[in-house]
């Protein structure tokens, strides 16, 4: 069959919104028609080749971008159980096989078969299914290819969902919530009267803002530049705001009486070593600071006072999806939504055709969104 999504030909290049011919779904594969698709950072450091290791050639295939969505089923593949046509789905860039050490243990979000997700073609057999309209092989980003009309993905990297969910702010459940959520929630482990501080109230700041808030912190201090997103920080549960890490200090020196922040949540467009040092500085004795935002590929220059991270017994981690397990906290995170506890349909701060993409991105490099999302009109 033909479609339309919106491929990037080269590193750094514009989005280009074209027709592609889409195989149909071998053995343990879905095709997917897309109600909407989030419009993340992560898209456009791949685009830019900023997630790829030193040295990595610059020139790749044509990719489809996208990993943040929500659909509904076409068709499944033979071998595929729990999904049939008309189903709503949500996509998990984290596939998750079942069988692995990690998904045996409770750890889904560090499944072998997910960690491949930049590595180009099916997760099942390694081929691919889209093609350019003169026969060239399509990647699709993070085996989703959430930016086109149609998209082939494996059955292990959709969570179905409740169809009376409205499918453009389930979107957001694929990536964004998941990971802001976690980040306080799992990772953080936030608890009941804790003061918690957020570096970055984008679309997953956003989220950790609301994990702590949902989760019982107190105390919840949002860190951005930007004005408009310090003001929107309050709407989802931020008690204080600071427009910098060193203007956050002073304010959460003054808040917890010189302890400090129980957790602090890293969630910038992308993390640098002065944002880990800063964020550090902010954590309390015993207390953990998670890096959710990405870093480039290879080595970075981070100084820290190692001392004070020992004698202090401080606690430094990253986290992938928010240490979530897909299949069964995305069902979770939705009947939240549904019980009015996480909003998201708030955090959408504009809607885009596919053709206006490019639009979109400026407006995200921009600043200007919390979340935006192509609304693929189908919804």
């Amino acid at each position: 069959m033909r479609s339309r999504a919106a491929i990037v030909r080269e590193v750094g290049g514009a989005w280009s919104v074209e027709e592609f011919e889409l195989d149909p779904p071998r053995a343990g594969e879905v095709l997917i028609q897309m109600a909407a698709a989030g419009l993340c950072h992560s898209d456009d450091h791949i685009r830019n080749g900023f997630m790829s290791p030193p040295g990595a050639p610059k020139t790749r295939p044509p990719t489809i971008g996208g990993h943040e969505g929500s659909g509904v089923v076409v068709e499944v593949g033979p071998g595929v159980s729990g999904l049939a046509a008309g189903d709503h789905v949500v996509t998990s860039f984290v596939a998750v096989c079942g069988h692995c050490r990690w998904c045996a243990s409770g750890m889904e979000y560090l499944c072998d078969k997910g960690a491949g997700v930049l590595i180009p073609g099916m997760p099942t057999d390694g081929t691919f299914r889209h093609h350019t309209l003169d026969g060239h092989d399509v990647g699709h980003t993070s085996k989703i290819g959430a930016f086109a009309e149609h998209t082939v993905v494996a059955a292990d990297s959709l969570v179905k969902i409740d169809p009376d969910i409205p499918l453009v702010p389930a979107a957001l459940l694929a990536c964004a919530i998941p990971t802001g959520y976690g980040s306080s929630a799992h990772r953080g482990n936030v608890r009941g009267g804790d003061t918690v501080v957020v570096v970055g109230a984008g679309g997953i700041g956003t989220a950790a803002i609301q994990g702590a808030r949902i989760n019982g912190a107190t105390t919840i201090v949002a860190v951005d530049p930007r004005e408009s997103k310090r003001k929107s920080a309050r709407d989802f549960g931020a008690t204080h705001t600071a427009a910098s890490a060193g203007e956050a200090v002073d304010l959460v020196r003054d808040l917890t009486c010189g302890v400090m922040a129980d957790c602090v949540v890293v969630a910038p467009s992308d993390i640098t070593g002065d944002d880990v040092r800063d964020a550090l500085a902010l954590t309390r004795k015993g207390g953990t600071c998670v890096l959710t935002g990405m870093a480039p590929a290879g080595g970075l220059i981070v100084h820290l006072d190692v001392q004070d991270l020992v004698l202090m017994n401080k606690n430094l981690c990253g986290t992938v999806f928010g240490s979530c397990n897909p299949r069964a906290e995305i069902p979770l995170l939705a009947s939240m939504y549904t019980a009015g506890q996480l909003r998201l349909d708030e955090m959408i701060t504009r809607r885009y055709r596919l053709d206006d993409i490019n639009t979109a991105f400026d407006d995200l490099l921009a600043g200007e969104l919390v979340r935006g999302v192509i609304d693929f009109g189908i919804a």
